[in-house]
């Protein structure tokens, strides 16, 4: 309220230009709830009620030229504004630098935007949660030290007294790690990635897109069928070359909405160029792939492995520099979102993306899909190692191509 308030800021803005205080949330309705406390605080002072000039549900414009309103986090919706100061809510929970709108991204575009005005203040408030993002980052950087960046770590009691300690007491007796991170201001140890991105981009080989047919190479797939309206439906092909290594060849995500049979139409005619008549994938609705795949020439097997298995086997695979990926930076982000967790008997579960555990997102990824292609790289990697032949095995079959091929051009140059 005092940067927007009790500043001005008229001798920085141009006619017609407004300065802008963003609130910036996983979401909307997130956001708005720091929208009512502000509304809240300037109906509470008759001085300030005053100050009002315009307001709606989820922007206040201020006579002294500055509007306070609310804002999502994307680092492109964020761009274009004269920012005089912004606040972050739960930024521990924002996606970080494997999704579409990085956390670090949202803050470079509000740094950018603030560049123009001086005393700008950006503030960050969350409860820590992994020790990953910008707000780890900034903790791990600036936190105890002498600077620009003030960095407050205190536990709930310390800031609000009211708070009952029974009720803390048996959030740590229910879970010591969750409840360390919500009522103590730690940020967790039993999350951490499941695959460094170190581990991950070592793996790419730049500038690589997609790789063409070898007839010397025996190919497998892995496609993630979907309906059309909620999630992307993704198919990647790889194989495996003669010292072991899966190589991913090529992927494919169609994002809703799109009609189911002309994806399943288009990721047959791919899967025959590569020379595959039976594709792994999901067990998804039934008997409903088998029967699409089967009308245009493709048999689709449901894996029998489970989601733990193939995932066990990838990092391994990776440490060992036994897999090549594409230049795919969603595929990348993808595999570097994956997160494993503790159990309570000091096991690992199984990895599931990060994504999927913030800001209320259950299942689905606002990305695209709640299996996005980097998952399913994941499977068809697995499927290459342990299932198909390496290059080389269908030598014999190039040799004849190659003999016959020879056969019919002298047969034409005779003629």
């Amino acid at each position: 309220m005092y940067l927007a308030a009790f500043r001005d800021y008229r001798h920085i803005l141009a006619p017609g230009e407004r300065g802008t205080l963003p609130l910036i949330a996983c979401d909307r309705r997130q956001a708005r709830t720091l929208i009512r406390y502000v509304t809240g605080l300037l109906d509470a002072s008759p001085m300030l009620a005053k100050m009002v000039s315009h307001r709606t549900a989820e922007s206040v414009q201020l006579t002294n030229g500055v509007t306070i309103e609310v804002h999502t986090a994307s680092f492109r919706s964020i761009r274009g504004y004269t920012v005089v100061g912004g606040v972050l809510d739960e930024v521990a929970y924002w996606r970080t630098d494997d999704s579409a709108n990085p956390d670090k991204e949202i803050v470079a575009a509000l740094r950018a935007a603030m560049a123009t005005v001086p005393g700008a203040l950006l503030l960050g408030i969350s409860s820590p949660y992994a020790r990953l993002g910008v707000l780890w980052d900034m903790h791990r950087r600036y936190f105890g030290r002498e600077g620009d960046v003030l960095v407050w770590q205190a536990p709930t009691r310390a800031m609000n007294p009211t708070v009952d300690e029974r009720i803390i007491a048996e959030a740590y007796e229910a879970d010591e790690a969750s409840a360390a991170a919500e009522y103590g201001a730690e940020f967790r140890r039993d999350i951490e990635s499941f695959i460094p991105r170190e581990a991950v981009e070592a793996r790419v080989v730049p500038g690589r897109h997609e790789l063409p047919r070898r007839w010397d190479a025996y190919y497998v797939g892995f496609v993630d069928p979907s309906g059309g309206s909620g999630d992307s439906m993704t198919l990647a092909i790889a194989h495996r070359e003669a010292d072991g290594t899966a190589v991913i060849d090529a992927v494919r995500e169609v994002r809703p909405p799109f009609s189911p049979d002309s994806v399943v139409q288009n990721f047959s005619a791919l899967l025959r160029e590569y020379g595959i008549r039976q594709v792994m994938g999901d067990r998804y609705a039934g008997e409903w792939p088998r029967e699409r795949f089967a009308a245009h020439g493709t048999t689709y097997q449901p894996c029998e492995k489970p989601k733990s298995e193939l995932y066990a086997l990838l990092l391994p695979v990776l440490n060992s520099r036994k897999v090549a990926l594409l230049d795919d930076a969603r595929v990348i982000g993808q595999l570097c979102a994956l997160e494993r967790r503790t159990a309570w008997a000091g096991r690992f579960n199984r990895p599931r993306p990060r994504w999927a555990r913030r800001c209320g997102e259950r299942r689905r990824w606002r990305g695209g899909g709640s299996h996005p292609p980097g998952q399913w790289a994941v499977r068809v990697v697995s499927v290459a190692l342990r299932g198909a032949p390496a290059r080389g095995a269908r030598a014999g079959v190039t040799r004849r191509l190659r003999r016959c091929a020879r056969s019919s051009r002298h047969d034409s140059d005779a003629r």
